[in-house]
């Protein structure tokens, strides 16, 4: 496939917001793909050039970019730095500079899905001496040949900043309107649907879901997808390739959560530490964390503890690893130990200083059988079962199965005393969802806690705070992207020793920048922070309709991905929550 005819998709993407009307623009261009364009095209509508469980980024800062658009263009680095500032989108930028392109000689000719797909992943690969020059040579020789349309979605690409709103549900459906035959009745002028048969419909879009789930290869489920709905359905659970975690819901109070997953439930301690997702295969151990990432090298001893402990040959288990003092024993909070999770040094000292205690609460998989649709309280009995308890090393996660709202409170005063953060409720017939926030498990706090927001821009700081990035721009997640909550400033320190300092968050953010227009910036959403507030407002001001009153950054949260954020029904929970306090 030509690059232009999804430059051109993308631009329509780009004009709408409405779901029903992105759906049906995927679909009809899955529907026209080759099937050895297919993978890609599906990666590349999300922005990616890997699958979901493959963390490997492209890795280009913003300042190359404009370096490479140089180079292409024939247009000097300050002309190219004032129109950004102007613009605030290297995209656009690229688009109008590729239109008047100086040196009308570079342009070569057509780009293809595959050229632009294969130089985005070689991206990706460059590294060590030169390869700034070489990662400039690369984008530089695809905007040469790119028309206008397709210099703007090049670029943005690179940045992994795509602008086009389409989230994994949107390929979802596309993937069934497109490969399974359903037909939804798509009307262009009320933008609704009425599929002849809703319940074989909402079964289509079940067995992509649960494809996806299992593989987080979206690409992939396109192309099985072809195949029809009997090969969606063998695809299993791979070893050593990570899926999204189930997430919980909150409630605001126990009679709350005992609604929500009925009774009896299985009541939880709710530890204040990271998930970790564990892959044995023989002797075969890879750990991974909520954002996917592997981290089998920062934990050698939880390793140690599975391959000891965990009977089972082949297994994916669902488990937190939890800090704790090694003089007290007393669980400590998720900030003494997060230093572990990006440390690539002094591995053994910090597993001496800073230990874990891993708790094992579900399976997934386990000797070559998918758990996945088996009820959670099958799920507990297995882990039950293969999972020899070792204390401070590997345990399952305490538990008792109650209706009385009484014993759950005496139980939620028991994990607190120990330092956790309250309680986890489940329900006991419910399957396992990767990466839902489906209702079968609550987590219940005792107060209001933090919302955990996605920095999407900040503001250069002036004064002795010159250099640095301040007036940090948290959002919330929403259908089908990032919603602004307001700026947050206070809580960051000056320097590191005291906590997350203001030089620590912009070495972090200034990699991921991708406008600048006078002191503000825009950035990638990939850090995730911690903040508390004193009260939620409406506000036409931010994007989202709320605003956070008097916030403050409690911590970074490094174990956490943008997908999974606070949501605005969450913020819309807490905000009425409030008011009837």
């Amino acid at each position: 496939m030509e690059y232009e005819e999804l430059a051109k998709a993308y631009e329509t993407l780009e004009s709408t917001s409405k779901r029903l009307k992105k759906t049906r623009i995927i679909s009809d261009l899955i529907s026209k793909t080759r099937d050895e364009d297919l993978e890609m095209i599906v990666l590349l509508l999300r922005g990616k050039v890997y699958p979901d469980y493959d963390t490997t980024e492209i890795g280009v800062a913003s300042r190359l970019v404009l370096k490479a658009i140089s180079v292409a263009t024939g247009y000097d680095a300050k002309q190219i730095e004032r129109l950004w500032s102007k613009k605030g989108d290297l995209g656009l930028v690229a688009e109008d500079l590729t239109r008047k392109k100086a040196q009308s000689t570079l342009f070569s000719g057509s780009l293809t899905v595959k050229e632009v797909f294969t130089n985005l992943r070689k991206l990706s690969g460059l590294e060590g001496s030169g390869s700034v020059d070489q990662k400039v040579k690369v984008i530089a020789s695809m905007l040469s040949s790119a028309k206008p349309l397709e210099a703007r979605y090049i670029v943005r690409s690179v940045l992994q900043d795509l602008r086009v709103g389409v989230a994994e549900g949107t390929i979802r459906d596309a993937v069934a309107w497109s490969c399974l035959g359903v037909n939804p009745n798509y009307d262009e002028e009320t933008e609704t649907i009425n599929p002849e048969n809703r319940e074989e419909y909402n079964e289509s879009l079940a067995i992509v879901q649960k494809a996806i789930d299992k593989t987080n290869d979206s690409g992939l489920v396109a192309r099985i997808a072809r195949k029809g709905k009997s090969e969606l359905e063998k695809l299993k659970l791979v070893l050593g390739k990570p899926v999204k975690v189930m997430l919980a819901q909150k409630s605001n109070t126990i009679e709350e959560a005992f609604k929500s997953v009925g009774k009896p439930a299985a009541v939880e301690f709710k530890y204040d530490g990271f998930r970790m997702l564990i892959s044995k295969e023989d002797d075969k151990i890879k750990i991974f964390t909520r954002r996917l990432e592997e981290v089998t090298h920062q934990f050698p001893e939880v390793k140690e503890y599975v391959l000891k402990n965990v009977k089972a040959k082949d297994c994916v288990i669902d488990s937190e690893a939890v800090g704790y003092n090694s003089k007290t024993g007393k669980y400590t909070a998720f900030q003494n130990i997060s230093q572990r999770i990006k440390r690539k040094y002094d591995i053994d000292r910090l597993a001496k200083e800073l230990p874990v205690e891993l708790n094992v609460f579900d399976i997934l998989y386990v000797e070559g059988e998918d758990l996945l649709e088996k009820p959670f309280s099958e799920r507990r009995k297995v882990i039950e079962k293969i999972v020899n308890e070792e204390e401070k090393k590997i345990v399952l996660a305490k538990q008792i199965v109650t209706s009385d709202e009484k014993e759950a409170q005496e139980f939620f005063d028991e994990s607190v005393k120990l330092g956790n953060e309250g309680l986890m409720f489940k329900k006991l017939d419910a399957e396992y969802k990767p990466g839902s926030r489906v209702g079968y498990m609550v987590k219940f706090k005792s107060a209001m806690d933090e919302l955990d927001l996605v920095v999407t821009g900040a503001e250069w700081g002036e004064g002795k705070r010159k250099g640095w990035l301040t007036s940090l721009v948290v959002a919330c997640a929403g259908e089908e992207g990032f919603l602004e909550l307001g700026r947050v400033g206070t809580g960051l320190k000056e320097k590191r020793e005291e906590g997350l300092s203001f030089d620590e968050i912009t070495e972090m953010l200034k990699p991921i920048i991708t406008d600048e227009k006078g002191r503000d910036v825009k950035v990638k959403p990939k850090i995730v922070i911690s903040v508390r507030f004193e009260e939620i407002q409406k506000s036409p001001a931010y994007s989202s309709g709320y605003a956070l009153r008097f916030p403050r950054v409690v911590a970074l949260r490094s174990d956490r991905s943008p997908e999974e954020i606070t949501t605005l029904e969450e913020v819309e929970d807490a905000y009425y929550n409030q008011k009837k306090q």
